[in-house]
């Protein structure tokens, strides 16, 4: 994936993202700027999704830790333990709000 692929594909994420929080009926209000994402529970918390573009790597800042994702076998995977960008988006997400959230992967 070059960089205008990489840039192209995180543009149509952070967009997939916020039409599936818009929709969802969740409390949860996003805001994106530049190469962040931010998604706000109604607690404060906040979740920030970061595209990485020297490492081309997308990033996940939650309460609970850090979480880098690199595009391996046609998906986003942890560079840690290989879950997947939305396994681990749904898990940070249903935490900071307090309910269960399931963002759909985009097709």
């Amino acid at each position: 994936m070059n960089e205008s692929e990489f840039l192209q594909y995180s543009d149509q994420l952070f967009d997939h993202i916020e039409d599936e929080l818009d929709t969802g009926g969740w409390d949860l209000d996003t805001e994106i700027s530049g190469n962040v994402l931010t998604i706000e529970a109604d607690n404060g918390e906040q979740i920030i999704v970061n595209r990485h573009m020297a490492n081309q790597e997308l990033w996940i800042a939650a309460k609970s830790g850090g979480y880098h994702f690199a595009y391996q076998q046609g998906q986003w995977l942890s560079t840690r333990d290989q879950h997947t960008f939305f396994n681990v988006l749904n898990q940070v997400l249903s935490q900071a709000s307090g309910e269960a959230v399931t963002l759909a992967e985009p097709q």
